[in-house]
């Protein structure tokens, strides 16, 4: 049984992850942290998932608190926290200011818990995952983030919709930032285990239409209804099942590389990887030649604004 705490727990994504975490198993005890002055806010959190978990039959041992300390023991930590995307903002416009904040939290957390596995939501993903990994002084296996886990299951879900099969017939991925330079993995998509390319409908598939609805999803959630929300947090729950449930899923998130991509790496940025108790294992792969462009093009990207957010940080402290 596990301990899961959620940063940044006041927030519609941290809120909706911990109701949807609940539903798993392997939980025993959570704790929702949120800044000092939200106390109120969190005391009311608490008591409403307790009246779910009553409703529902779960027990779980739930707490709060405004204190990182708090944390400690804990064998996953989930950070939510950091400013949200607004409409017509880029991701990366988030970078430094996020970076702030996730550097000082990294800290703290790799001096109360030492032991857990640290899984960055807060944008932009990958840049934010690379600086959680620094500032925590973790081992690389025990910090990721969300990366293009959702990405992949939006592509996944258009797939489906356009041969009109089961969703859990297609398989697909999406590697490299979790943003523009996105690079969809069409040569590693199968339909009920049947490369896409090897169908003859395949030819008609709007390719870039799908990829670009991809893209702009997130945006277009936004303006719609102000934020996303339950594709995120069902994502995050998905990926603390993985790993507490010891399940050696491959999935695409948000890791630290060397040279397992064509010796493309040094950087945090999303790539299918091997989940379970232990942490987070990158699997190398070999790629088409298009898709490693797109890849060395998207990795380039990161590599820059994490340089860029790194050294800005250092001349802060």
């Amino acid at each position: 049984m596990a301990k899961v705490t959620i940063l940044g727990a006041t927030g519609n994504v941290g809120i909706f992850a911990a109701h949807t975490i609940s539903e798993i198993p392997y939980v025993s005890d959570m704790l929702l942290v949120g800044r000092p002055g939200r106390e109120n806010f969190l005391a009311g959190c608490c008591r409403d998932l307790s009246d779910s978990f009553a409703a529902r039959g779960t027990d779980i041992r739930l707490s709060y608190s405004t204190d990182l300390a708090d944390t400690k023991d804990s064998d996953i930590i989930i950070c939510t926290a950091g400013v949200p995307r607004q409409l017509g903002q880029d991701r990366n416009d988030l970078a430094f200011e996020n970076a702030k904040l996730i550097a000082e939290t990294a800290e703290t957390i790799g001096q109360s818990s030492p032991d857990a596995i640290l899984f960055l939501v807060t944008n932009p993903v990958d840049v934010i995952t690379a600086v959680a990994l620094k500032y925590s002084g973790f081992q690389s296996r025990h910090v990721f983030g969300l990366g293009t886990h959702l990405d992949s299951m939006r592509l996944k879900s258009l797939i489906a919709r356009y041969f009109r099969v089961h969703v859990s017939e297609v398989h697909t991925r999406i590697i490299g930032e979790h943003g523009d330079s996105m690079v969809p993995l069409w040569s590693a998509t199968t339909i009920g285990g049947i490369r896409i390319n090897n169908l003859p409908t395949f030819s008609g598939l709007p390719v870039q239409e799908m990829v670009d609805t991809v893209k702009t999803s997130g945006e277009a959630i936004i303006r719609d209804k102000g934020s996303t929300v339950y594709g995120p947090g069902e994502a995050i729950a998905t990926l603390v099942r993985t790993i507490l449930g010891d399940e050696n899923r491959i999935l695409t998130v948000s890791s630290h590389i060397g040279r397992e991509i064509h010796g493309i790496g040094d950087v945090c940025i999303g790539v299918p990887a091997r989940i379970n108790r232990d942490g987070v294992f990158p699997v190398p792969l070999n790629l088409e030649e298009d898709e490693v462009a797109g890849f060395r093009e998207s990795v380039k990207k990161i590599r820059r604004i994490t340089a860029e957010v790194m050294e800005r940080l250092e001349e802060a402290r």
